[in-house]
């Protein structure tokens, strides 16, 4: 696959800014719309982009681990934040805690950015996982 210099250049400095966007589409999922589902898309976008200009090797090894691997981290984080309100206050399971103080930059923190980022990690993973297998059986 040939690819131009203008869309490697590009997908290298797209890269940064389009996980650091996500994030913050993941925080903003708390108050507004967005959140770890559309966060953890725009994230694999912008490896996915990263994989057609560079190859899908170069972009394996700007991973810190193989996708796969958030998907039980990211499972284990939503389940934990669901289960913390049982388990701290025997309140129902999924039962939404904030806390009383504001955070910087985040506002009110609460269980809920707990399992936004749980799925932010799952649909990472889960996507990535998809692409990267479709890519290495083609």
């Amino acid at each position: 696959m040939r690819t131009t210099i203008i869309l490697k250049t590009a997908s290298n400095y797209l890269l940064p800014v389009l996980l650091v966007f996500s994030i913050f589409i993941l925080l903003r999922g708390h108050y507004l719309p967005g959140g770890g589902f559309v966060g953890g898309l725009i994230a694999s976008i912008a490896f996915i982009l990263h994989s057609f200009a560079n190859g899908l090797n170069k972009t394996k090894e700007l991973l810190i681990m193989h996708p796969g691997f958030l998907l039980p981290i990211g499972l284990a984080i939503s389940f934990m934040s669901g289960l913390a309100p049982v388990v701290l206050f025997d309140l129902p399971f999924m039962t939404g805690l904030w806390s009383h103080d504001p955070v910087a930059i985040l506002g009110s923190v609460g269980s809920a950015l707990f399992f936004d980022i749980g799925v932010y990690l799952v649909v990472t993973g889960v996507t990535l996982t998809i692409i990267f297998t479709i890519s290495e059986s083609a």
